[in-house]
This record gives structure tokens, C-alpha cells and sequence, in this order.
């Protein structure tokens, strides 16, 4: 069954355009993080300082994601044979587990100030997250061209995307205790914001921890690829299949493929065709092959991964 695997939409934006975009987003959170901690402190307020944490997260993802960009543009060398491309995955991993602390500490605090909920001024949590809340649509607006085709700045954006929600949300909560003293609402809305963190966290760290894992890319089927390379002229059989991503949109693969005996003479033909079918095919333009006679290799060899007994 033919894939389209061609259509990752990746971002076509000069680099140095796009670490001019995440310089200002950081600028501007790290700002924004200083005004909300004080307002959060000065109005009582929880809600405000949970969103300046989370703020604050912003401001660390973006200062990894930027150092991530630099690093993964060097080419490969000795010590990194497969290029530093990678280093991005490693970057949203980070990103997405500091959500998830944030997240849970915002419930525990929550928690608590729903017990006894204080003193909040309203006013200044409503200018505040207003200020925010234009910080954080101007950072979702810098890094949304650049999240589709990258899981270092999708994590960006969904953090972003949250704070903005957030602020939201803050603003919200803030004028409820101005007209109706409504303290309880605070702590109520940090553990929403809390909540919705988590979601957004756990939805998307699964993408770069199978990455890191080296599971096959989750848009191809190992079966089809097996049976594509069983179904191509001259070939007997395949088995010690690797399939797996060297770094996001890069997926590769591993094998070797058993020849009939009469077509041993044709092997560059037969690489050529498989290389070429697993391009068009799958998306996987990067495929090392190794041929073997048949009856070469007994008949108890794993289709996917290695032979543990053999590695012992």
C-alpha cells in the first residue's frame, strides 16, 4: 500500500530568522516572568504566580531550544557519526517534563489554598495576566511557523499555547473576586491551569521518548515494509528488520534480505529497487542493506531486532 510520507510540513525558515523569532520570545518571557512573580506577591495572588512559573518554564524551553538549534546545525564528525540532529528531541523531552512537575506542583499548591483561600487583589491580577496575555500571543505567534516539522519548537509553542489559555483564564478569575469577592476561584483556576498542563504534557512527550527509544516511526507500518521488501523480484526472504528514527522526520532502516540463489548476480539491481521502493513508499530515505545467500542463516532468526543469542 503506498504511504505519503512527503507531507511533513517543515519549517522553510532561514535560521538565523527563526533564532532571531526565539531571541524576542525569550526577552520577552523573562520579563513578563519578573513582572508576574512581583504582581502574584503584591495582589496575593496564586493563579499569578503559577502562570509566571509557568512563564518561567517558558523562558528555560526557549533558552534550550535555542541552544538545541545551534548544536543540531553541526554536521557529523567522529564522536557523533549521526550528526547532532537529535539534540533536539532531547530538548522537548526536557521541556515536556518540566511541564509536568510544574503541573503537579500547581495542584498541590492549589490544593491547599483551596483549603483556606486568601486575600487577592483583583485589579492587579487582572492587569497583570492582561500584559501576559499579550507576551504569550506574540511568543505562539513567533514559534507557530516554526513547530510544524520540529518537536524541540512544538513543545515551544504548546507552552505558549498553554500560557496564553492561562492568562486567560487568570483574567478571568480576577475580575470574578473584583465583583463578587469570589476568592475561592484563584486556587480553583490554578488547579485547572495545572490540569490542562498535565494534558498537554503527557499528550505529546510520547513523540520524542520513542524517538530516543529508536521505536519505528509511528507513521509506518514494519509489516508493510516487510512485505514490500518480500514481494520485490530476486528476494527470498528478510529478517534482523531495524526500523527507527535517527532524528525527528528521518526514519531508517536495517536489514538483511536474503537473495535467491539465481539472482546473486543481480544484487545491485536488487538494491537499487529496494532503496527506491522504501523511498517512495515509506519515506525512508536513508536504508542500509545487507545481502546474504540463502540457507546462509538458520531458519530460528528474528524478523525484527537482533539475535540476542548471537550478541551474548
Amino acid at each position: 500500500m503506498p504511504h505519503d510520507h512527503h507531507g511533513h510540513s517543515h519549517a522553510h525558515l532561514d535560521p538565523s530568522n527563526g533564532d532571531r523569532r526565539v531571541a524576542i520570545a525569550i526577552c520577552a518571557n523573562g520579563l513578563l516572568t519578573v513582572a508576574q512573580i512581583i504582581g502574584g506577591i503584591f495582589a496575593g495572588s496564586l493563579a499569578l504566580i503559577a502562570d509566571a512559573l509557568h512563564n518561567f518554564s517558558d523562558m528555560a524551553a526557549l533558552v534550550i531550544a535555542f541552544a538545541a538549534r545551534k548544536i543540531a546545525r553541526r554536521p557529523a564528525d567522529e564522536r557523533m557519526t549521526f550528526g547532532y540532529g537529535r539534540i533536539e528531541t532531547v530538548a522537548a523531552l526536557i521541556n515536556y517534563t518540566t511541564l509536568i512537575v510544574i503541573g503537579l506542583y500547581l495542584i498541590y499548591e492549589g490544593g491547599m489554598r483551596l483549603i483556606e483561600p486568601p486575600e487577592v487583589k483583583g485589579w492587579t491580577v487582572v492587569i497583570i495576566a492582561g500584559l501576559a496575555l499579550v507576551v504569550d500571543a506574540l511568543t505562539a505567534t513567533l514559534t507557530y511557523s516554526m513547530q510544524k516539522g520540529s518537536q524541540n519548537i512544538r513543545a515551544l509553542f504548546l507552552h505558549n499555547l498553554s500560557d496564553a489559555l492561562a492568562s486567560v483564564a487568570v483574567i478571568v478569575g480576577g475580575t470574578l473576586i473584583i465583583l463578587y469577592d469570589m476568592r475561592w476561584v484563584d486556587p480553583a483556576i490554578t488547579i485547572g491551569i495545572a490540569i490542562y498542563i498535565l494534558y498537554l504534557a503527557f499528550a505529546e512527550i510520547g513523540a520524542p521518548i520513542r524517538t530516543l527509544m529508536l521505536a519505528s516511526p509511528p507513521e509506518i507500518d514494519g509489516g508493510e515494509v516487510v512485505a514490500a521488501i518480500r514481494q520485490t523480484n530476486g528476494v527470498k526472504d528478510v529478517h534482523h528488520v531495524h526500523l527507527w528514527q535517527m532524528e525527528e522526520n528521518s526514519p531508517a532502516l536495517d536489514a538483511h534480505v536474503v537473495v535467491e540463489d539465481d539472482a546473486w548476480s543481480q544484487l545491485e539491481r536488487i538494491k537499487a529497487e529496494l532503496k527506491m521502493r522504501a523511498g517512495t513508499e515509506f519515506g525512508i530515505n536513508h536504508a542500509t542493506l545487507e545481502f546474504e545467500r540463502n540457507g546462509i542463516c538458520d531458519g530460528d532468526v528474528p524478523l525484527f531486532g537482533h539475535d540476542k543469542r548471537r550478541s551474548s
